[in-house]
């Protein structure tokens, strides 16, 4: 049963005040942060960046410009409190990459008025994939049947097939494995509990028989305005995503049911900042909510060449107290193929990045990462369509991996 109260919706968001922020933190250095500096240098912010390396994605911009480390970053692990709370006597507000941060901590600094947005208490509910599916069920919100996995038996009413998921750190397709019968729980099951207390770690839920995946980006500012970007169709391979098509081909009302349930979720957790949906469509038309990324996305990538306004910028726009930007595309249709790592190897893969650059109105973001491996994210392409055609969509996303994937 779900275990997750839901309080009512604040009539503003949590945040004190409305006026415009200037200096923001971010936890994390990887490529979305990264992204978030493209979008602060136009908007005039500036960014401090919490993470280990000197050589992180998000401190290129610094280094290019031939700014020190030191002056946009405070290098150390992203759980590292203390350092946190270095980060925040340099900026005004911190924000995340990601949502793998340690939270117990987090709020000992929160105590201390030290100002995060999105807020700690929107993220609560969400690290846990357990306890984001209760807050979901508990709101109302179509999701799958769910529970703990306390034993190597199936809990009632599931049947196979069934989905595992890592209630914490889950990823890109790690912690998530699909199981058709009774003997692959049971292998599971005692594989798992000989590492860890498999109850705390991870929940099962059914297995939904989707035709198509769906995603949205919607960001919500201090005074509460929600912005929402088309709803994408994404593509999956052993649960990482490969391509994306903006818009989706819905009917007006499977949209309308769509912004109603990120409506739902934005308002009772009182969000400021943008959030990532993932969705679930049946053959019958059913949305169910697969997850929920507190944070920019994956999905959203094209909206920095296809949209008026980037989800980094949106994002940098909501928590700043900026008003937030037009989400229209700037074209018909857009594609964004993710590049991932096909083999383990130190290369940089400049020529078949130019072979993609070449194709009309594409554009190529390459992350600077200096080792590859499979399935790692290395970059991703954006091409630009002059025509709302999905055979189009469909045939420029293959030639696209032909040339990252060929030989």
């Amino acid at each position: 049963m779900p275990d997750f109260a839901i309080a009512p919706p604040s009539a503003s968001p949590s945040a004190s005040s409305t006026a415009t922020i200037h200096q923001i933190g971010v936890l994390g250095g990887g490529q979305l942060a990264w992204m978030l500096t493209e979008a602060a240098q136009s908007l005039g912010l500036e960014l401090i960046i919490q993470t280990p390396n000197s050589d992180d994605p998000a401190l290129r911009n610094a280094h290019a410009q031939g700014i020190g480390a030191s002056d946009r970053a405070v290098l150390a692990p992203i759980a590292d409190a203390v350092a946190t709370a270095q980060l925040a006597q340099r900026c005004q507000v911190i924000t995340f990459e990601n949502e793998f941060v340690d939270l117990p901590a987090l709020q000992k600094l929160a105590d201390q008025g030290i100002s995060f947005r999105p807020s700690l208490s929107s993220l609560a509910p969400l690290l846990d994939k357990y306890k984001q599916r209760s807050f979901l069920a508990a709101l109302g919100i179509p999701v799958p049947t769910f529970a703990k996995l306390e034993s190597p038996q199936l809990p009632s009413p599931l049947e196979f097939p069934v989905v595992l998921k890592a209630r914490r750190h889950g990823y890109d397709g790690q912690g998530t494995f699909i199981c058709e019968q009774a003997s692959a729980l049971k292998q599971f099951w005692q594989q798992t509990t000989a590492k860890t207390d498999i109850a705390s770690t991870f929940m099962v839920e059914a297995f939904v028989p989707f035709e198509r995946e769906l995603a949205i980006m919607a960001a919500r500012s201090t005074t509460g305005e929600i912005a929402f970007f088309p709803v994408f169709e994404t593509h999956q391979q052993e649960q990482v995503c490969h391509w994306v098509i903006a818009p989706a081909h819905l009917p007006t009302a499977t949209q309308a049911q769509i912004h109603n349930i990120t409506t739902r979720i934005l308002e009772h957790l009182d969000v400021v900042g943008i959030f990532g949906i993932e969705l679930f469509q049946t053959a019958a038309g059913q949305i169910w909510v697969n997850e929920i990324a507190p944070r920019t996305h994956n999905s959203g990538h094209l909206t920095i060449d296809a949209c008026e306004t980037s989800q980094f910028e949106q994002h940098l726009r909501a928590i700043s107290g900026l008003p937030l930007g037009s989400t229209s595309l700037k074209t018909p249709a857009a594609i964004m193929v993710n590049l991932l790592g096909f083999e383990t190897a130190e290369d940089d893969y400049l020529q078949k990045r130019q072979s993609i650059a070449a194709l009309p109105h594409t554009q190529v973001h390459w992350y600077g990462k200096t080792a590859a491996r499979p399935g790692r994210k290395l970059g991703h392409a954006t091409m630009l369509l002059s025509s709302d055609d999905q055979a189009l969509a469909l045939e420029t996303t293959h030639q696209i991996e032909a040339l990252w994937y060929g030989g």
